[in-house]
């Protein structure tokens, strides 16, 4: 297990963010990134939540929507984790994973592709 506080969490968080391909985060819309503890239930399986309509979906998106979320949680990151490295390398992936998302890739086509 990694540790780190929520400050330098969210740090890396953004600095992966910032090192993503320009073609794959220039087309997220109206889409914020999250970072929480746990999820909700608050077990630590789930590393990463989209929360939102995917772009193929949005035919049905109105205006004045609230933006969809990728929730990127903290301690499930940590405890998969034994080093920083690795830690980075996670929170990469779980970056992608979620984007693709957002994009209407679903889980089976990213185990294809081995993004999950």
């Amino acid at each position: 297990m990694c540790e780190m506080d929520a400050e330098a969490f969210e740090r890396l968080v953004v600095e992966e963010l910032d090192q993503l391909p320009d073609d794959m985060v220039e087309g997220l819309d109206n889409v914020i990134f999250v970072v929480e503890d746990r999820p909700e239930d608050g077990s630590l399986d789930l590393l990463g939540l989209y929360d939102g309509w995917s772009l193929p979906e949005r035919d049905t998106y109105g205006m004045a929507e609230l933006p969809d979320r990728i929730v990127i949680f903290r301690e499930s990151h940590l405890a998969a984790v034994d080093a920083i490295d690795e830690l980075r390398a996670e929170v990469h992936t779980t970056l992608v994973h979620e984007i693709a998302h957002f994009y209407g890739i679903d889980d089976d086509r990213l185990h294809e592709l081995g993004w999950a």
